[in-house]
């Protein structure tokens, strides 16, 4: 069985070391409390983690005592464009499904290797995290709580960092910071909502275009450019399948058939699909996720499938109908998957407490985390790490759910270590940047009309 610690923490709190702040009120009053601002990008282009913990400190000041439509005078936007721009290089260059492999030199504390994504068997730990949402400090306490990043400690994170919270610009670029300080030991996956039209509809872009004034416009294109270089999935250990929303279709090959005559020649494809079957590592390997949402019905169906899918308890494959893109994979499908693979866990995220109630047969967010599927070969695990979630919510009556985090560890990285923990409280007053009282908390129902559409 796996442990647990499911006990509340305390937040610890950091900040950067005092220095000379500039002369504008905001820079004095920060300077007070020892954070310097505005925040500049290094002089040499590369990111430290002196430079984090000052960013880190930075941000959670500004979002305590600044109003959103100063926060460019912390973040300048020329620092903004010169994170996202090296991020976004590192990113658009990894694979579909990263990999975290096992090794035996290139762990230590003390050593590491640009050119590996490689894990000592003796003391390193990977740590995964679901959904966060734009609440900054919880994440900023679980940064702390798990141990920052470092060269034997890993970090998973398997998307939706932005939208419903108020801090998803913050949530974003202080993990884009981590990225670049450590490429192969923090990855980042995509999320639903890291798409053009979630972030349209739940508050992400207002969020930016009000942080940002007359440069929003310009600062949203990047974030949405980067979201399109997340990969989808990870491969930890050989063992551990971690995604979004989860498994994913096989999409057969299309049969072409050419018209008659030489002159204006044309591919006709045969899409019809008989019956829904999974897919392999190789078809997601071959799967475009440059997409500003991925599509519902086509040959590129992978992308859709592996941030929408859901869990039931029903056997088969079959459409997501309450979303409308994504599948839905019973128990069978699970098994399927796992000893198909080799594999014994699937960490998946997508679903928090509004959701889950919604969805009979399963069990409840209220610790962070459930097990949904035990198998022969393993177990499928959901995990959502946004603790007193949604920040917005038009009931009187709060979820009040846990947040969680997973650590797996040597041997085989397979037996997963659950820590929950409570919302940082008091969050800072701030008003929503979405109508969170017409919108739909579960993300059900999607207006597939205006996905199409999106530029």
């Amino acid at each position: 069985m796996p442990s647990e610690d499911e006990e509340s923490k305390e937040p610890r709190s950091r900040s950067a070391a005092p220095s000379p702040a500039p002369p504008t009120t905001a820079s004095s009053s920060a300077g007070a409390c020892g954070v310097e601002i505005p925040i500049s990008w290094p002089a040499d282009g590369t990111v430290s983690l002196k430079w984090i913990e000052h960013l880190t400190g930075a941000l959670e000041w500004s979002s305590r005592h600044l109003p959103p439509s100063e926060f460019a005078s912390v973040l300048p936007v020329h620092v903004f464009d010169s994170l996202i721009l090296t991020a976004s290089k590192i990113l658009h260059k990894e694979p579909n499904c990263v990999t975290v492999r096992i090794g035996d030199d290139d762990c230590s504390s003390n050593s590491h290797s640009n050119s590996s994504s490689s894990i000592s068997n003796s003391n390193c730990a990977v740590v995964v995290v679901g959904d966060l949402h734009g609440q900054l400090h919880d994440l900023i306490f679980l940064l702390q709580d798990a141990g920052l990043p470092a060269h034997n400690r890993f970090y998973v994170f398997n998307g939706d960092y932005v939208d419903r919270g108020a801090w998803g610009l913050e949530t974003f670029f202080l993990l884009l910071a981590w990225k670049v300080f450590l490429p192969h030991r923090v990855f980042l996956l995509r999320g639903n909502h890291e798409s053009n039209y979630c972030t349209s509809v739940y508050g992400f872009e207002k969020e930016v275009l009000v942080k940002y004034g007359d440069k929003g416009k310009h600062v949203y294109r990047k974030c949405l450019g980067c979201f399109e270089g997340l990969p989808l999935a990870s491969m930890i250990a050989g063992r551990v399948y971690t995604a979004h929303g989860g498994l994913f279709r096989s999409v057969p090959s299309p049969q072409s058939k050419r018209s008659k005559g030489k002159k204006n020649r044309r591919l006709s494809f045969n899409l019809e699909v008989n019956s829904l079957s999974l897919g392999s590592f190789e078809e997601l390997s071959k799967a475009r996720r440059s997409v500003l949402d991925p599509p519902w019905e086509g040959l590129n169906l992978i992308p859709g499938d592996v941030l929408w899918s859901d869990p039931t308890m029903k056997p088969g494959l079959s459409p997501n109908k309450e979303r409308g893109i994504g599948l839905l994979w019973g128990p069978d499908c699970t098994e399927e998957f796992l000893k198909r693979f080799h594999l014994k866990l699937i960490i998946r995220s997508h679903e928090g407490p509004d959701a889950r109630e919604k969805r009979p047969g399963l069990a409840g967010m209220d610790k962070g985390y459930t097990i949904d599927h035990v198998v022969e070969s393993g177990k499928l695990i959901t995990l959502f790490s946004a603790p007193d979630y949604p920040q917005f919510q038009a009931t009187e009556e709060r979820y009040k759910n846990k947040g969680a985090y997973i650590v797996l560890k040597p041997p085989g990285f397979d037996e997963p270590e659950f820590h929950s923990f409570e919302a940082i409280v008091p969050r800072p007053e701030v008003n929503a940047y979405y109508d969170y009282e017409d919108v739909i908390d579960s993300d059900e129902e999607l207006d597939l009309a205006s996905m199409l559409t999106a530029p």
